[in-house]
């Protein structure tokens, strides 16, 4: 939401801004006719004919006749500052309102600097001086390009011009202040204004509500109640904002009550606010009634109002509310998009973008893109993926950082870390998301040195890290088995960084340690959290049990866990699979039964695959597929041509009661990876890579399959766990059966 200017609408005759010389009051018919002609002008081909008459018949010469051309040609809906500088170059002696105008022009144009030249040109090369209606413009200049040096010195020339506290110039430096991120300047410009007006009070509760300090906002809209200042409709989108920013209901009731018992005027802009708060702090219920009683909706309406059915998980309503819109843009489709995107539903995501595809006259935004590629990643949509990137450099869209990272983190995630490298090494500005989405990347793979070496060239590049650089570094220790790098990264995360660590950043140097075997100093550093230890900080101490075959400390573990959150299904898993490779089955009949009677389900193996574009998933056990029984012919040929060649079931990876030797091999025959790898034979020729994603952690036999697979079919295959990448070539997994 636009901070409010005060720079009001065009409307030259009455405009204070542009009060200039006086219509002339003589009897000369030329003049009035003059007049009548540039009023009549609609378009800059009829302007340019009045000016040419103007010019022959010599009433350009009559400084209001030219000034209020020159106003048209620089300030109207079909202005052209090219032609209105010609205009003004023509005027013999520009008075202030003529170079007002100009300056004004240029302050609201493409290049805001260029309106500090006019100024500098009218204070050397005129008579005139700079008065209470030039210093607005030229600090909306500095506030558009964010120069606070620039508004401070425009501050200090309007107080030598005598015009500092005037009430227009001072909420200008205001708005200006909180533009350039100074808000205790803002703050002491709003101290000085003896008598202030509801855009005074405006411009702070906007500013603070954009600068993230939406509590100041709502205290100072208590304050303005306070001194019975009347509030505008756009006081109340600020308020409302601020309200939506903290998520506080109960006061955004208030100030709809507010505004209905005050009587303030409820346009299109107040009335989307008032939607946007209710869908925003989960008040469905009230977002629909209010959606259903306005008599004007327009696409910003029905884009809040999807948003807020795919918040609360509705997507059904959602989709009615898409398919409502009288024009459905880019805007609401991405809402969709986003909306699955985010709420871990990247099928559904993608459904939605191939139906955008087929639409006709709406183009792609850079929104649509980076939504699209973040489900690309989750799904391991390579081939979607790759489209999307192709259609980027075909339409010349700008490689931001946003697009960058997504490009990057998609390619990551989806197998192909060449490619990931590749677009990372082909950006020339790199800020700390791409840097972090590639340490990211590297980490998933394996690549721990190099993601520590890439972190110290973002540092020789000056580009300082972010908490997720850190979790992505931490993340690539623990793959790597680099202890003690990690440590020393986490502890210069405050002394040389600034960076405060979060929960899961002590997760992370508790996987560190566990995985790599020390137990017990992982309990150490845990006791010693300056925050209580969460629940992935506990999990992450239960995976390391899990790994080292630690029972005793998994139950520990175990416990703290439940006590955080007692229906945390994946600890009671965890454990029962402890227990089960221990031998204590009595133990793991105790966990599963609990597990039955309170409703714990545990989350189902699945693996995918892409096959020419599709998505193909597998469950442990799946018949669902309709290539099913080709599937199981593969997959029975496969196995049998393994033990051939002297593979052995890992009976230990069976974590039922299963008594019978032949049942047991055949519950770890039917793991969704296996399916996934065996339907990737049948439905590619080799040498094509393999890609197989698995939500859960692969298990040792699967692992072991998939080398052997490697080599006997000379075929890459790369398996992303819930974890970390597994690239199986010639027998071999890039991980050396670390993970």
């Amino acid at each position: 939401m636009a901070i409010f200017s005060t720079a009001q609408p065009l409307s030259l005759p009455r405009h204070p801004t542009f009060s200039g010389p006086n219509q002339p009051t003589t009897n000369n018919e030329r003049s009035r006719h003059t007049i009548s002609l540039i009023d009549r002008c609609s378009n800059l081909r009829q302007l340019k004919q009045t000016h040419a008459h103007m010019i022959r018949t010599g009433t350009f010469s009559d400084p209001y006749s030219a000034s209020k051309l020159f106003a048209i040609a620089a300030l109207s809906s079909f202005a052209s500052l090219e032609y209105a500088r010609k205009v003004f170059d023509e005027i013999p002696q520009p008075n202030s309102f003529t170079w007002n105008t100009l300056i004004r022009a240029y302050a609201s144009g493409p290049d805001p600097v260029r309106s500090i030249w006019i100024f500098l040109d009218m204070v050397s090369e005129s008579q005139c001086y700079p008065n209470k209606y030039t210093f607005p413009f030229l600090v909306k200049a500095a506030a558009e390009v964010s120069s606070l040096s620039l508004g401070q010195s425009l501050h200090g020339m309007a107080i030598k011009s005598a015009v500092g506290c005037d009430l227009f110039v001072a909420n200008s430096l205001i708005h200006c202040y909180f533009s350039c991120g100074d808000l205790d300047s803002a703050c002491k410009v709003f101290t000085t204004i003896k008598e202030k007006d509801v855009v005074s009070w405006n411009s702070m509760i906007n500013g603070f509500v954009q600068k993230g300090s939406p509590d100041k906002a709502l205290e100072l809209f208590k304050k303005m109640e306070s001194e019975d200042v009347k509030a505008s409709h756009v006081t109340m989108v600020g308020v409302l904002s601020a309200c939506t920013k903290l998520r506080n209901l109960e006061f955004g009731r208030q100030v709809c009550s507010f505004i209905e018992e005050n009587r303030v005027n409820v346009n299109m802009t107040l009335a989307n606010a008032m939607l946007d708060m209710y869908t925003k702090c989960g008040s469905i219920e009230e977002a629909k009634r209010l959606f259903d009683t306005m008599e004007e909706k327009d696409n910003v309406t029905f884009t809040t109002m999807l948003d807020g059915y795919a918040i609360s998980e509705d997507y059904e309503a959602a989709r009615e509310v898409l398919n409502s819109m009288p024009k459905k843009d880019i805007v609401a489709w991405n809402a969709l998009i986003s909306a699955y995107e985010q709420n871990g539903k990247p099928n559904e995501a993608l459904l939605v973008f191939h139906e955008l595809q087929l639409q006709k006259n709406i183009k792609l935004n850079q929104i649509t893109l980076v939504s699209t590629l973040s489900a690309c990643a989750q799904v391991g949509a390579l081939e979607l993926g790759r489209w999307i990137h192709s259609y980027i450099k075909k339409h010349g869209i700008r490689m931001n950082f946003y697009i960058t990272s997504a490009l990057i983190h998609m390619y990551s995630k989806c197998g192909d870390l060449e490619k990931a490298r590749e677009v990372f090494n082909c950006v020339e500005k790199r800020d700390v998301f791409v840097w972090s989405a590639m340490i990211g990347g590297l980490a998933m793979h394996g690549c721990g040195n190099e993601a520590v070496d890439m972190f110290y060239k973002m540092q020789e590049e000056n580009v300082k890290p972010n908490g997720v650089t850190f979790t992505n570094l931490f993340c690539a220790c623990s793959h790597t088995g680099l202890v003690d790098e990690a440590e020393s990264l986490f502890h210069k995360m405050g002394s040389s960084y600034g960076i405060v660590p979060e929960e899961k950043h002590y997760a992370c140097i508790v996987d560190v340690l566990g995985r790599s075997g020390y137990l017990e100093k992982a309990v150490k550093f845990i006791e010693a959290m300056p925050i209580p230890p969460s629940t992935s900080v506990w999990g992450a101490l239960l995976g390391a049990c899990k790994i080292h075959a630690n029972l005793s400390l998994a139950e520990m573990a175990c416990t703290r866990l439940l006590e955080l959150e007692p229906r945390n299904d994946g600890a009671h898993v965890l454990l029962s699979n402890i227990y089960a490779k221990s031998g204590k089955w009595e133990n793991v009949s105790e966990l599963r039964k609990h597990m039955r009677v309170t409703g714990l389900k545990k989350e189902p193996g699945c693996s995918s695959i892409e096959i020419d574009g599709m998505i193909h998933e597998f469950l442990s056990g799946d018949n669902a597929h309709p290539m099913s029984e080709k599937v199981y012919g593969k997959l029975h040929e496969v196995m049998e041509k393994l033990k051939s060649n002297g593979y052995e079931p890992e009976m230990s990876q069976v974590l039922q009661i299963i008594e019978d030797e032949e049942m047991k091999e055949q519950s770890l025959n039917l793991h969704s990876e296996k399916l996934a790898i065996c339907y990737g034979l049948i439905s590619t020729e080799a040498p094509k890579t393999i890609r197989v994603i698995k939500n859960l952690r692969v298990c040792g036999d699967c692992h072991s399959v998939a080398k052997l697979i490697s080599q006997l079919y000379d075929r890459e295959i790369i398996v992303r766990d819930r974890y970390r990448f597994h690239h199986f070539r010639n027998g071999q997994c890039s991980c050396n059966d670390f993970w």
